[in-house]
């Protein structure tokens, strides 16, 4: 019998799918609605230590390939978690803390709540890339990432995970925190983009730069999936692009685990997860796989 069950980083999931942090994950009202999905694990928004409002309007622009938002990490603060972890015990499943600060010590007061509160891991937000002091530039500095990473890890007991985006010292960065302590790798954040408005003569959002999501962006999230895995063999959450279920073969053949939707997600709905689960199972009949251990990184030389 075909199985999608997979292990991720100490977690057990049902079925490989997640929706992306930032997506119907900032209220319990939004994040049940995920939980109604085929999905094997709930991912909640980025979560500081205190409410946080976000940039002005306008804050995302739909483009030819995809979408450019600059949302600024807006959600209600970290006594919004215990409410948020509740989704996933009514349904059953394993919830996700998306944490953001701006050093150490925010990480650390969010990730504790996370963990009293219930929450089966948490995902370390080093890769937002329109926030200024927070995500890419943390994820960027090494020093300051592994520090985070350091006081998180040694605070911690439930799993911790590592968003991190496309940067030339990726592989790097990455064999770093996984050495201390990191259980899995979440591959990959939005890649920096913008686009102008040729007739106000000005960009269109209101913080000019923000972070590119959609299918444009699945090249690059296969590559860095693949460049990771080959020389890390670790643990790896794909995301960036998917919006079939080729897609998700294609990033577990080089070496995702599993997968989050963001993009088709919305322009889908709830839906998407059925697609992809009923393709994913299909293709693994016709492949004659039992088992997505089978498979994983297969195509990683």
């Amino acid at each position: 019998m075909t199985s999608l069950e997979v292990e991720v980083g100490g977690l057990k999931l049902k079925l490989p799918f997640m929706q992306a942090s930032g997506i119907l994950g900032g209220n319990p009202e939004a994040l049940e609605i995920v939980a109604k999905g085929d999905v094997g694990a709930l991912v909640t928004k980025s979560i500081t230590p205190r409410p946080r409002k976000g940039n002005d309007p306008p804050i995302i622009i739909e483009t030819e390939c995809g979408y450019v938002n600059a949302v600024g990490l807006s959600n209600p603060g970290k006594e919004a978690i215990p409410k948020l972890v509740d989704v996933g015990k009514k349904y059953g499943l394993p919830v996700i803390v998306s944490v953001a600060g701006t050093n150490e010590e925010e990480f650390a007061e969010v990730a504790w709540m996370a963990e009293d509160s219930g929450a089966s891991a948490v995902e370390l937000n080093l890769s937002c890339p329109h926030a200024k002091g927070m995500g890419l530039e943390i994820g960027m500095d090494l020093s300051l990432s592994s520090e985070i990473v350091r006081t998180v890890t040694t605070t911690t007991k439930i799993p911790v995970f590592v968003k991190l985006g496309y940067m030339d010292s990726l592989v790097n960065t990455a064999s770093k925190l996984l050495e201390l302590g990191v259980d899995a790798l979440v591959l990959i954040n939005t890649v920096r983009a913008m686009k102008v408005d040729i007739y106000a003569l000005k960009p269109v959002l209101t913080n000019k730069v923000g972070g590119l999501s959609g299918r444009a962006i699945k090249p690059i999230a296969v590559r860095a999936i693949y460049e990771v895995y080959k020389e890390l063999r670790a643990p790896i959450i794909g995301v960036g692009g998917i919006s079939k279920w080729q897609d998700v073969v294609e990033f577990m053949l080089v070496g995702a685990r599993a997968v989050q939707v963001g993009s088709a997600l919305i322009e889908k709905g709830i839906e998407v997860f059925s697609e992809l689960k009923a393709g994913l199972l299909h293709w693994m009949q016709e492949m004659e796989y039992k088992n997505i251990d089978e498979f994983v990184g297969i195509a990683v030389d």
